[in-house]
């Protein structure tokens, strides 16, 4: 028993190291970030979960020999370490606030914001598992194309009881590498904090590869955002304040929606359709699709590969004009919806050196406001579950787009819509 102690205490020793310092050279990030993003969001739940094995081998002798007591200060060095990322996790607030207060064009402030998040009730957060409100209903499976296919249809979720008028639309749309996902497993802690403010929100889904080829998915997430504008206000929503946010692949897909609007080649037999948005929050998106961040190769040849083999379907030496234009970053311009980018420094999937360039970007380029979380010891995903970040993270994103609702009821305008804009914010 205590060899079996000690073996365990190294297992969770080297995942404690994970969380603090993952593994950033391929093919090992998947793996890192597999195995350090739940001690990473949940130290609270981990740190306890240990302490009930760790007294169960003790009821079992595992202190009898030295290797139960190596293995016990192994633990108690990981507990330690939980401990920090717990402190991390809940500075993230702090961070998410200077954040708005330096976003470019000035401080993003709300008068009368309520910063009480909805998720308050204590076994929420100990299971960190966002199950639905009673108070919210979801309308599921609307067939946005008309065409009946399962990949076309979207969700509507609103508040339980009279239905709201003229509330302001946050669009979700999922990630999972432009291969997998579903509309009902992301971005629910955030719709169900809006949901209980007075908005409505839609999860959609759209295509995925290797069955589609790029531009179908970015195709499809339009004719999303051209339904909204003409169906939601039979939802009760607000059609002339459209927000879209989504996480990996959906950071690519709503940043890279929310920067060309309008372009009738990705809007195929809805050429007319108005898909402006007023505002968009990515987290932890794919800004630069060409794998090479100036030439930096921070990515590594597994993105591009992957993309060239069932996205894109061509490579990129032979069209590299392909990934270029799908490429957030290559299409920012001065009418940009204000923005809000979140990603973490430890995220080993998308380095974090791609949000800080397409923010820095954003900022020369666009004349909206963009606001930069830039979040220490995060892992990707962090908030799909409710977590204590999550919880600061999400209450952020309330206050940047109640600021940006706030801005357009006063009457300011926003980014006027943009048509035929150039590729790349240096060749505007």
């Amino acid at each position: 028993m205590p060899w079996v102690f000690f073996a365990v205490s190294m297992v969770g020793g080297l995942l404690t190291v994970n969380a603090f310092f993952p593994v950033r050279r391929e093919p090992f990030t998947v793996v890192s970030f597999s195995l350090g993003w739940i001690p990473g969001e949940l130290p609270v739940q981990v740190t306890l979960a240990e302490m009930v094995v760790t007294a169960v081998f003790a009821a079992h002798g595992a202190f009898r020999r030295w290797p139960g007591w190596v293995g016990l200060a192994v633990t108690v060095a990981s507990w330690a370490g939980m401990a920090w990322l717990m402190v991390v996790a809940h500075r993230a607030g702090g961070l998410v606030d200077a954040a708005l207060e330096d976003a470019s064009g000035g401080p993003i402030e709300v008068e009368g914001f309520d910063a009480t998040p909805a998720w308050t009730y204590w076994w929420r957060l100990a299971i960190a598992v966002p199950f639905r409100f009673r108070a919210i209903r979801r309308i599921k499976n609307i067939d946005y194309w008309g065409d009946g296919r399962h990949r076309h249809r979207l969700d509507v979720l609103e508040r339980r009881g009279r239905r709201p008028a003229g509330a302001p639309v946050l669009v979700y749309i999922h990630g999972g590498g432009w291969v997998i996902g579903d509309k009902r497993q992301q971005g629910i802690p955030m719709m169900h904090e809006l949901i209980e403010r007075g908005w409505v929100c839609v999860a959609i889904n759209y295509r995925l590869s290797p069955r589609a080829t790029w531009p179908d998915h970015v195709v499809d997430c339009k004719r999303a955002v051209a339904w909204v504008r003409e169906h939601i206000a039979e939802y009760g929503g607000d059609p002339s304040f459209i927000a879209l946010s989504g996480g990996s692949a959906g950071g690519h897909l709503s940043s890279l929606t929310a920067l060309t609007p309008n372009r009738p080649e990705w809007q195929p037999g809805f050429e007319d359709a108005d898909t402006t948005v007023q505002a968009c929050l990515p987290f932890y998106g794919v800004y630069d699709m060409t794998g090479r961040l100036d030439g930096s190769g921070r990515f590594g040849p597994g993105l591009v590969h992957m993309l060239e083999r069932m996205v894109m379907k061509v490579g990129q030496d032979e069209h590299p004009e392909v990934f270029e234009a799908a490429s957030p970053d290559r299409r920012i311009n001065a009418s940009a919806p204000p923005m809000m980018v979140f990603h973490g420094r430890n995220d080993t999937l998308v380095p974090v050196e791609v949000a800080r360039t397409f923010a820095e970007r954003l900022r020369a380029g666009s004349s909206a406001p963009v606001a930069y979380v830039e979040l220490p010891r995060t892992q990707h995903a962090f908030d799909v579950l409710a977590s204590v970040r999550c919880r600061h993270t999400t209450i952020g994103a309330a206050r940047f787009l109640e600021a940006m609702r706030a801005r357009a009821i006063a009457g300011d305008p926003g980014p006027a819509p943009a048509v035929g804009e150039g590729l790349t914010a240096e060749g505007r």
